[in-house]
C-alpha cells in the first residue's frame, strides 16, 4: 500500500470542538508524524498543524472528519512523496 505525507492545517473557533477533534487525532495516531498547536488569544482561534505518512484516503477521511466538526475547518496540503509501505 502506498503512502503519502501531507499536512493538514486546522483552524478552531469553538473550543467546545476541542475534546471531540483530540480524540479523533488519536485515533489516526498511529499515521501522525508530528503536531504542533498555536493558541492565537488575540483572535479567540487555535491554529493546529498535524503532519501526516498515510495512504490518501486516511487522509481524506481524517480531514474530512475534522472539517465536519463545528466551529473547525480544515485543509490537507499533499507532497509530491510516496512510498510503498
Amino acid at each position: 500500500m502506498k503512502t503519502r505525507v501531507a499536512i493538514i492545517g486546522i483552524i478552531v473557533e469553538d473550543e467546545t470542538s476541542v475534546e471531540e477533534l483530540n480524540a479523533i487525532l488519536h485515533d489516526y495516531g498511529k499515521y501522525i508524524i508530528g503536531r504542533m498547536g498555536i493558541p492565537y488569544r488575540a483572535k479567540n482561534v487555535n491554529i493546529i498543524s498535524v503532519a501526516v505518512d498515510a495512504p490518501q484516503d486516511v487522509i481524506s477521511a481524517l480531514s474530512g472528519k475534522l472539517g465536519r466538526l463545528s466551529g473547525v475547518s480544515a485543509k490537507t496540503a499533499y507532497s509530491n512523496v510516496e512510498t510503498a509501505e
